[in-house]
């Protein structure tokens, strides 16, 4: 790489960290060109060269922030030996992540990633793609396996996601869940959604 090259991906790597920062003090309304600049000491001209525009770079945080959750959940699924223990790795690594990252969480969980998600929803599960594909694959094992129920993988994915999404959610925006003592409930309720022999 040359320093040119190296320049600019710091250059760009000042502007996200400051991105999330503006966002997590301010919120979605603070999340302006002179807001990121102004934290980052970066110039407005580079934040148009590196990212196009406000929302090129708000999809850039989003996409940093979803790999690094993505591979959280990909790696907490490896490392189980079965469905059952796989879904409670996954819920709990979830609710970590977004404990641990509350201003990304925040980003991730928010109606301006919602409507990006809408109109570019293709783009970014196409980059998305190297994290899912781990993803798919191991529910596609424990459905052949006779371990998770038949399902479209779309309701699988629902069914183990939503409720999980709706509690950060809720954590996020009003504060009144208890994190561990959801991690403690929901890895069970959301396996007997999904188990191909619930009990």
């Amino acid at each position: 790489m040359s320093p040119k090259q190296h320049r600019g991906e710091v250059t760009a790597e000042q502007l996200l960290d400051a991105a999330l920062r503006v966002y997590g003090e301010s919120g979605g309304q603070g999340l302006t060109v002179n807001a990121v600049t102004g934290a980052s000491g970066v110039s407005p001209g580079s934040l148009y060269h590196h990212f196009g525009s406000m929302d090129g770079l708000v999809t850039a945080l989003l996409t940093r922030w979803l790999e690094r959750l993505l591979a959280e959940m990909v790696t907490a699924l490896e490392r189980s030996d079965s469905a059952r223990t796989g879904i409670r790795s996954l819920v709990r690594t979830y609710l970590a992540f977004i404990r641990d990252h509350r201003d990304a969480g925040l980003l991730l969980h928010s109606s301006r990633a919602d409507e990006l998600g809408m109109h570019r929803a293709k783009q970014l599960r196409d980059a998305q793609e190297a994290r899912l594909t781990p993803l798919s694959a191991w529910v596609r094992r424990h459905v052949e396996s006779g371990e998770v129920a038949p399902l479209p993988p779309s309701v699988l994915e629902s069914l183990i996601l939503g409720p999980v999404i709706g509690v950060s959610r809720r954590w996020l925006t009003l504060g009144d869940v208890d994190l561990d003592e959801a991690a403690d409930v929901l890895p069970d309720r959301i396996w007997r959604s999904v188990s191909a022999r619930p009990r």
